[in-house]
């Protein structure tokens, strides 16, 4: 998973801690977590906040 919002990133030029401030995240925990692979099945609500902040259909995660 997070390999697709990771090329979405560079393709945006945007950092993964630019990510969550898009997303409203105080902090950077959900992004890193996703990352570095803490989180195998990101919920529906989390992967609808990144697409948001991306500005991309979910379908982009497919």
């Amino acid at each position: 998973m997070w390999n697709k919002v990771d090329a979405i990133l560079k393709k945006k030029g945007i950092t993964p801690h630019r990510l969550s401030k898009l997303m409203g995240d105080p902090n950077d925990s959900n992004i890193y977590a996703l990352k570095n692979g803490k989180i195998k099945r990101p919920s529906f609500d989390l992967m609808c906040r990144i697409a948001k902040a991306l500005d991309v259909s979910l379908d982009e995660f497919r």
